[in-house]
């Protein structure tokens, strides 16, 4: 049985490659993925016996020979097999699969964080794609003086989104934590036998808890339970985490004076988010969602102030004797004593006697609890208090102690700076349309807002919501407004009249910043034309005055990629940026263009890193802004230390977008291949346009993958569709489309019509230049690389089989061939992620188990399309196809 156990983790004989490939893996990593395998083993062993096991072992073994010689005699029997087993076994098969890639996921995750620990410096004692090694290569291109100007003025702004791509409960998440949190104890030396002994017995209690937790969420969450997740992120990495990245930099700018003299770091990171904000088809988003949202987010991050005031306090205790305060540090405590009153001044002044700055920092933590209370003692503003920090920093530097003065109160004031009293902006978006029918109600009604209907009264109460969230949190904690499916100005300017209206004749109007988002590909197209006509509007004009000539424009990645295919839809943000970025240095508008990219390759995603160095000259300018969503939200910002390091390659990379190097290969390459990208454009167009406007395309897509079944995840507030059906592209959201296409193991929506697009330029010398030498082109190929590395085709052609359309799976299947056979010859070479050894390890050890899981569903997505089928209820065969949902989002690390 031990054999058996062991099992889990071993390749399997007749799969060469596998077995290559897992003996590349790093003998640290293969070794926990071993340990985990085991104690997974031992849970289905204990829990359900050897049967159980042996099922799992059998289904495992034939999965793994189906990749190597024996093929599709070996899938056919994968598919016996599951078809053999009863309902509950099934079940109970598909949560196996799925509990061991949340264990391998986390072994990796983890070994990322070992190696990245581990990293020694290069580039002369300069981190690889670090904000240091950038900020030199910047002073080596425009000198130290204007590199270091750009550096202050640097910008990364993260915005999280609840859009419904994390399919793992929190109970899920949480337990997935702690088992990463045993296992790396156990890279602690100093562990004994008996230690590590009683590390294994609990790693397996967690193991164990981890298999009997629910994978399926039986209620949807509601938009404020989506808040509290995100809540979690921040307080368990991102507010200590943001410091060490301020502090990583400071250190090498300032070189041996760090910790002595004043810093020079920038707080350059601010956090936004649409989540209990974004009610954009979400109609349990409501006004009084937004205003709890925000009184959460300022709770949470009151309390970390609370917290970081009360641990300075203890260790802030020089006395006045060798650090005496300065007269402006007196009158500070003179205004303390004045706000506490002198009864708390003298409970104070007793705890630290002959500590003034432990004394001060005291007063802090009362005066922010009462902040946090709404008490008439407490700050108005972060300013305030960030004034403060900086006035005890003055009398600590002046009275000798700079490195008091610049150790952790330094990160305090650093925290204050990112996420003031409000931790994450929360930006309100909404649908043009809504806007337009609620203020064609308004004046229907000779200009009343009394009477209107559900819908319009909400929009209206949302406004009015917007405005007391600035006053009590301040402006920014709630200034930007987004304009889905921004057509032309009008669609602007009706925000601002909806907002007069709301304000009424003595309410208070908020301060707005309305962005308007483009994101079908005729919207991109119109773009600076809507824009010409926006700038006009005198409220626009006026908010210009006000931030310096700033504007934001948002780009939307999902729905121009549904609308046109990837190919195409990539070219047309590139030419949308270029175009719009040409537009505002014509007007003197500091632009920063905000990328509404999701996690999947067919939205967006990829490298964040690499996508911001291949952007078009001068449309990033130190500025980059994107949202963060569902399971990327986790993967990126869930860990201190990858959190760490994304924020440090995004933010160089940032950085470097605009030196002039970057900035003339970009302007090269566009020029250069030109031609070449027309030729894509048209061809992939045309291609994808075959398959998705051929009649009836979108019920057969309904029909050969989970797309409505997916609907029933309880993943998010947010419905999955626009309407009550799918009878055409439009009525479908964009994660789901991609979602869909994941489960089916086509992965359509990341490479669908570049096969065909590479065919029509047909020169394999010019494409794999075009490779070396234009970052747009490469990002992309190496996406779709990756995500033609995901899919199956054999798996695919089961899939494609639960429809009646033989003409649109074969257009589909001679596509992936098609690009699959071109890919290679640009990338050169012999099979997908030849080039990328750790990236296609990875994901050639897990094919087999998702292959796994695929045949699961397919047995459930069979029975569910075959009407008046004998066997399980259809409340089995949901429950089973939506295990399976979730395994195989585990094992692709995918969703929408």
């Amino acid at each position: 049985m031990n054999d058996a156990i062991a099992a889990l983790t071993v390749p399997h004989a007749s799969d060469p490659t596998r077995h290559e490939a897992r003996h590349e893996m790093p003998e640290q990593l293969r070794a926990d993925v071993r340990l985990l395998g085991e104690l997974l083993g031992q849970v289905l062993l204990e829990y359900a016996g050897p049967e159980l096991l042996g099922d799992v072992e059998r289904l495992r073994a034939v999965a793994i020979a189906a990749q190597g010689e024996a093929g599709e005699s070996a899938l056919a029997q994968a598919e016996e097999i599951v078809g053999s087993f009863a309902p509950l076994r099934a079940e109970e098969v598909a949560r196996a699969f799925t509990c061991y890639f949340h264990l391998v996921n986390l072994a990796e995750e983890y070994h990322r964080v070992r190696a990245l620990r581990a990293r020694g410096p290069v580039n002369g004692g300069r981190p690889e794609e670090s904000l240091p090694s950038a900020v030199a290569r910047l002073a080596g291109e425009v000198g130290e003086e204007e590199a270091g100007r750009r550096l202050a003025a640097i910008e990364f702004r993260p915005v999280l989104t609840a859009h419904p791509t994390e399919a793992r409960r929190r109970s899920v998440a949480s337990a997935i934590r702690r088992i990463s949190t045993l296992l790396a104890m156990r890279d602690d030396a100093r562990l004994g036998a008996s230690a590590l002994a009683d590390n294994r017995r609990r790693l397996l209690a967690e193991v164990n808890g981890l298999w009997r937790t629910a994978q399926l969420r039986s209620h949807k969450p509601s938009p404020l339970d989506e808040v509290r997740t995100a809540m979690g992120i921040f307080d368990e990495t991102l507010f200590s985490v943001l410091p060490q990245v301020y502090r990583h930099l400071d250190d090498w700018l300032l070189g041996d004076a760090a910790g002595l003299a004043e810093p020079q770091a920038p707080a350059f990171v601010r956090f936004g988010s649409w989540i209990g904000a974004d009610r954009d088809g979400n109609p349990f988003v409501t006004a009084e969602v937004t205003r709890q949202a925000a009184e959460i987010a300022s709770v949470h991050v009151l309390m970390g102030y609370e917290n970081v005031a009360a641990r300075l306090a203890r260790t802030l205790t020089m006395d006045d004797a060798c650090t005496p305060s300065s007269a402006e540090f007196e009158a500070l405590w003179a205004r303390y004593v004045a706000i506490l009153g002198p009864e708390d001044a003298a409970l104070v002044d007793r705890r630290a006697d002959r500590e003034p700055y432990r004394r001060a920092m005291l007063a802090i933590e009362m005066r922010l609890r009462d902040t946090r209370r709404g008490g008439t003692r407490g700050y108005h503003k972060p300013d305030e208090l960030a004034a403060e920090l900086r006035t005890i920093r003055r009398s600590l530097r002046g009275a000798g102690d700079p490195r008091s003065a610049y150790g952790d109160l330094q990160h305090f004031i650093w925290q204050v700076e990112t996420f003031g009293f409000h931790l994450a902006e929360l930006e309100v978006r909404q649908h043009s349309q809504v806007h337009a029918a609620t203020l064609q109600a308004i004046e229907a009604a000779g200009g009343s807002t009394s009477g209107l209907d559900e819908r319009s009264t909400e929009v209206l109460a949302t406004l009015r919501v917007i405005a007391e969230v600035q006053e009590r949190f301040g402006v920014d904690a709630c200034r930007r407004y987004i304009v889905s499916f921004t057509r032309s100005a009008r669609d602007v300017a009706t925000v601002y009249a909806l907002a007069a209206h709301a304000a009424g004749q003595s309410g208070s109007r908020p301060v707005l910043d309305v962005i308007p988002l483009f994101e079908t590909f005729a919207d991109l197209q119109a773009s600076v034309s809507v824009l010409e006509e926006m700038i006009a509007l005198p409220e626009v004009q006026t908010r210009l005055e006000a931030t310096g000539r700033r504007l934001e424009v948002m780009l939307g990645y999902s729905d121009s990629s549904k609308d046109v295919g990837p190919v195409s839809a990539t070219l047309a943000l590139y030419d949308a940026q270029r175009r719009i970025t040409e537009w505002a240095r014509s007007h003197d508008i500091r632009l920063t263009l905000f990328h509404g990219r999701g996690g999947a390759l067919g939205r967006g995603g990829g490298p964040a890193n690499r996508a911001v160095l291949a952007q078009p000259p001068g449309s990033v300018d130190g500025r980059f802004k994107l949202t963060e969503q569902g399971e990327v939200i986790f993967a990126r910002y869930g860990d201190p230390d990858i959190a760490a390091r994304h924020i440090e390659q995004v933010a160089a990379a940032t950085l470097l977008a605009s030196a002039p190097s970057t900035e003339e290969r970009n302007a090269r390459a566009a020029a250069t291949y030109a031609d070449l990208a027309a030729v894509l454009d048209d061809a992939s167009r045309t291609r994808y346009h075959r398959l998705v406007r051929t009649e009836g395309f979108a019920q057969w897509f309904a029909q050969v993958t989970p797309q409505e079944e997916i609907g029933l995840l309880a993943i998010g507030s947010r419905p999955a569709r626009r309407g009550l059906s799918v009878s055409s592209l439009e009525d479908l959201r964009a994660i789901p489309w991609v979602f869909a296409w994941t489960q089916a193991r086509v992965n359509l929506t990341g490479w669908f019509g570049l096969g065909s697009a590479l065919a029509a330029v047909g020169d394999v010398e010019r494409l794999r230049a075009a490779y070396r030498e234009w970052p747009l082109f490469a990002t992309m190929i190496d996406n779709v690389e990756m995500s033609l590395a995901k899919t199956d085709v054999r798996i695919a052609r089961r899939y494609l089989a639960l429809g009646d359309r033989e003409d649109l799976a074969s257009l589909v299947l001679e596509e992936m061939d098609l690009t699959v056979q071109w890919v290679l010859a640009v990338t050169g070479q012999e099979r997908l992620l030849g080039g990328r050894r750790v990236l296609g390890r990875a994901v050639q050890l897990r094919n087999p188990y998702v292959d796994a899981l695929s045949l699961i569903q397919l047995r459930a997505l069979r029975a569910l399309r075959t009407p008046d089928a004998a066997g399980e209820s259809k409340e089995e065969l949901h429950r089973l196809l939506l295990l399976s949902v979730n395994g195989i989002a585990a094992g692709l690390q995918n969703t929408g």
